[in-house]
């Protein structure tokens, strides 16, 4: 693999080939990465899961000083499963100038173009370097970007720019909101269904606890501004999985609710759970206990997205823009790693990359071809400005 030449679409094949659905460990399309940016004599770090069956991974291509350009992406992708594809996920298929595969979208494209320029990066005369960071786990809470911002920001002189390479057609985003992820378990007490008086069912008061959620989310739409860059503009609840009970003529001792919120950038990301979980505690689960002692409510925070605020992030825009050639910036209500990356360096933010979000954990996903040679295009001024002085 020394100082292989791969194009844009070649390396996303070999990436797509890599099934790395966030169940999955990502370690073989990390350490395929490493070799291939160690062929070209650039040395790598690993940032590891606590379990090692996960890896973030960074490197520096160009001189090791700051104002560079941090070029940031995902490793991981949502499951095929139950999905009607046409073609082999794993096996990148070009028809009628789309490119299929998982992956291709969401969001492998950006930085397979990114290491397919490696050598370009190399032989430009770089005065300001080109930082790659790789994460995983983006899909199940950004869980992966936490430990390696914050190797970056202990070890890695301090950029000018960060460029989040999620879906947003080559135009600029730079605004998004933040979600919130818990996981609360409802124990109550078995009886015979015909017994209600003598147990509690879980899956009862779960549902309780769902019919609360959307109190307060019609709460949130009244007082929702008329005017906002965000569509829904009041943060929103979702309720994910809800699993509970053994058999339909038995009171449910367990119930297990997945649930969470997409917050908006400027209030506290914790304050709906905090409300949330305050009414558990205080309004039902004594409801719980009055039917049976043992009934208990218990919730724990699965992941953390902070919201990306557009403050403080003139620069890369203005940059991300002059690459681009784009003339839009506006803001997203999905989430991405933007806020912890700005909140964790401390250094101007945005999200701009090839392919189209609705494309996105479908079925069928695909990139456009042209979006490929609009990112090469943009990568290729990003090099002409990280060699001026």
């Amino acid at each position: 693999m020394a100082g292989e030449i791969v194009g844009s679409v070649e390396m996303l094949r070999r990436l797509v080939a890599f099934d790395t659905t966030s169940r999955n460990s990502n370690l073989a399309l990390i350490e395929y990465v490493q070799q291939y940016l160690q062929g070209h004599g650039i040395d790598s770090k690993l940032v590891p899961s606590e379990d090692g069956k996960k890896a973030n991974l960074f490197a520096t291509v160009g001189p090791n000083v700051k104002d560079g350009v941090v070029l940031s992406g995902h490793t991981d992708v949502v499951p095929v499963d139950g999905q009607p594809w046409d073609t082999d996920p794993w096996t990148l298929t070009l028809k009628d100038g789309k490119y299929y595969g998982r992956g291709t979208c969401d969001m492998k494209a950006f930085y397979a173009i990114g290491l397919a320029m490696l050598p370009a990066f190399k032989n430009a005369k770089l005065k300001k370097p080109i930082h790659f960071a790789l994460s995983y786990d983006e899909e199940v809470g950004c869980i992966g970007a936490h430990g390696l911002a914050a190797r970056m920001a202990s070890e890695v002189p301090k950029p000018r720019a960060i460029i989040i390479g999620e879906p947003t057609m080559m135009t600029v985003v730079h605004a998004h909101k933040g979600a919130q992820i818990y996981i609360t378990k409802f124990t109550g007490f078995e009886a015979h269904s015909s017994m209600t008086h003598l147990g509690v069912s879980a899956i009862h008061f779960a549902g309780e606890f769902v019919h609360y959620l959307n109190t307060v989310q019609d709460e949130l739409d009244a007082k929702a501004p008329k005017q906002s860059e965000f569509m829904p503009a009041a943060a929103t609840f979702n309720v994910g999985t809800i699993v509970g009970g053994t058999a339909g003529n038995i009171l449910a001792r367990e119930c297990e609710v997945l649930w969470g919120y997409r917050e908006l950038p400027g209030l506290p990301i914790e304050a709906l759970g905090d409300r949330a979980i305050e009414w558990l505690e205080k309004e039902l689960l004594p409801k719980m206990k009055a039917r049976h002692p043992a009934a208990t409510i218990g919730t724990v925070l699965r992941s953390s997205t902070p919201a990306f605020s557009s403050e403080g992030n003139d620069e890369a825009k203005a940059l991300a823009r002059s690459w681009s050639g784009s003339n839009t910036v506006g803001s997203v209500v999905y989430g991405t790693e933007a806020g912890i990356f700005r909140k964790t360096l401390g250094v101007p933010t945005v999200v701009c990359g090839p392919g189209d979000i609705a494309q996105a954990h479908q079925p069928n996903e695909f990139i456009l071809a042209s979006q490929i040679d609009a990112c090469e295009g943009f990568m290729h001024r990003m090099i002409e400005w990280c060699c001026r002085d």
